[in-house]
């Protein structure tokens, strides 16, 4: 089977999701994957080893200043011509199976072409009735109509009783506990997160900062590195991040505690911010300054671990036998491998069992 799998390139959760599914793709050799990438430049793409010559096209993104996505910008630097051309003479048809996670060029050339496709990551969640910002009728037809696909398998970190799966999320380190706090917020005002982080006696490593920007003595400043960034993440006493899907995953199945702001304007983090506060699963805030992160480590909080199955070995197994299992028989296998190892009982005072 030839597989065209497109990937949104904006954020990192996306391309490592991707990363797992290609190491779980590369045990089945009937199937051949061709990767396509779009939403950032391609120099600013890193760790690409496993997609091997990968396609780039320019796709859409939305352009985030200070915390917020900045829709006049977002909208000043889209270019609908070059979407639909790359759209009209992508080709499709070479393939038998279209996969998307949320990448709008394959998604659309597939509808166009009338080729089969599969959408496959956190965004097909949404198609349920999910924990959400009420009335927000406008995102969530977005969301929609950003990359479509004839079927989907969702995922999140509860399925609320639908046919949603567990997060591909497998920690790539032992849990170790630490000294620092690991803060990855890219879409702050950095120069004056670092004002705020210099403010506590803590120690913080922080990712997605220029490093050129002056630092105090108690942060660390570090660049984009996969197997750094997990390092960091493994050892961490806890974390502090946006209300991004993947590394919130990651970060569960290590049972770190966490720190969360929701990108203002993003109606997937608003969302996933309100399913962490009805699960339990973390403390959400609407800013994050020194006052907030001394409340939160007065508080001595502790993390909620959760042990996912290897959900991309299972989706990769499901492609290869013809995807003779419907979604909802999938998803109910996986579940049942999901092991909460609870460090508190904070998951079962929500009246929700993860199990």
């Amino acid at each position: 089977m030839k597989i065209l799998y497109g990937v949104q390139g904006t954020g990192n959760g996306h391309i490592s999701r991707a990363r797992a599914m290609a190491r779980a793709l590369q045990s089945h050799p009937q199937l051949q994957v061709q990767w396509l990438f779009s939403g950032r430049s391609p120099e600013k793409l890193f760790g690409m080893e496993p997609f091997g010559d990968y396609w780039w096209r320019e796709g859409l993104t939305f352009v985030h200043r200070g915390g917020r996505i900045d829709q006049l910008a977002t909208a000043r630097q889209l270019n609908p011509r070059q979407l639909i051309r790359d759209i009209r003479e992508l080709p499709v048809r070479d393939f038998d199976l279209m996969i998307t996670d949320f990448e709008p060029v394959t998604a659309w050339a597939a509808k166009r072409a009338g080729v089969p496709s599969l959408g496959l990551g956190h965004q097909y969640a949404f198609n349920f009735a999910i924990p959400a910002p009420r009335f927000n009728w406008m995102a969530r037809a977005i969301m929609r109509a950003f990359a479509p696909a004839q079927h989907s398998l969702g995922m999140h970190w509860y399925h609320f009783g639908h046919p949603i799966l567990p997060p591909i999320a497998q920690p790539h380190h032992s849990p170790d506990n630490g000294e620092h706090i690991l803060v990855y917020l890219p879409f702050e005002n950095h120069s004056q997160l670092l004002k705020e982080l210099a403010r506590l006696p803590q120690r913080f490593i922080v990712y997605g900062a220029p490093e050129e920007l002056p630092a105090a003595d108690n942060l660390e400043l570090k660049a984009p590195s996969i197997d750094g960034f997990q390092r960091d993440l493994a050892s961490a006493r806890a974390v502090i991040c946006n209300s991004g899907f993947e590394l919130i995953a990651e970060t569960l199945a290590l049972g770190k505690p966490i720190l969360t702001r929701p990108l203002s304007g993003q109606f997937e983090q608003e969302a996933n911010a309100r399913a962490l506060n009805e699960l339990q699963l973390a403390t959400v805030v609407p800013a994050i300054d020194a006052t907030g992160i001394r409340r939160w480590l007065d508080c001595q909080p502790t993390g909620v671990q959760i042990q996912w199955p290897d959900v991309a070995g299972s989706i990769a197994q499901w492609l290869a036998s013809g995807r003779q299992q419907t979604a909802g028989e999938l998803a109910d296998g996986l579940w049942e491998q999901v092991v909460p190892g609870r460090r508190t009982n904070a998951v079962e005072a929500t009246g929700v069992a993860l199990d």
